[in-house]
């Protein structure tokens, strides 16, 4: 098999504000290693779509922040990671800060921000090939500041599958554990 069309894999997972949380995506469909003709996912882009879990709006109390921190990884993890885990295939935040008040001191609206950002810290956009994929699980993580409770996030990837070569499984071994 050369290169096949794209197809896109999800995954989902939601965090209750007090733990670090993680689901398993299965490969194990795709991916196929040791046999005759081995074959290895390439994940092309990412989108995340983050969430309250009834798909409400969620509000913070004046002077709070939180930040959610998600992960997609090669491994079972227990906590976000660094960028220098060879398991992190992507990662990113979103945090926002409410810190206006009206002048008696109540906020001063159902959800007025300071400041949100979103980040994605690593991405496949920014690769030329995409990343490669030999294992048969992917691990989609989150962790959330308990000041807002609740939260999922959902990550979409576009995927090709294609045949283990030397020049693939080398840049496999090289890039992963």
């Amino acid at each position: 098999m050369a290169k096949s069309d794209s197809f896109f894999l999800r995954g989902k997972v939601s965090t209750n504000g007090v733990t670090f949380e993680q689901t398993e995506i299965d490969l194990g469909s795709y991916v196929n290693l040791g046999v005759s003709k081995s074959t290895l996912l390439r994940i092309h882009n990412i989108s995340v779509q983050v969430l309250g879990k009834s798909s409400t709006i969620q509000t913070i109390s004046d002077g709070s922040a939180f930040a959610m921190l998600h992960q997609l990884t090669t491994q079972s993890q227990t906590e976000i990671v660094y960028a220098d885990d060879k398991s992190l295939i992507a990662s990113g935040s979103l945090r926002a800060y409410n810190a206006q008040t009206s002048e008696d001191g109540s906020v001063a609206g159902d959800f007025t921000t300071g400041f949100v950002t979103q980040h994605f810290d690593v991405a496949p956009q920014d690769f030329t090939n995409g990343y490669l994929v030999g294992v048969d699980s992917l691990f989609l993580g989150c962790d959330l500041s308990s000041a807002v409770t609740d939260m999922s996030i959902c990550y979409v990837m576009e995927c090709t599958l294609e045949n283990a070569s030397q020049a693939n499984s080398v840049a496999l071994a090289l890039s992963q554990q």
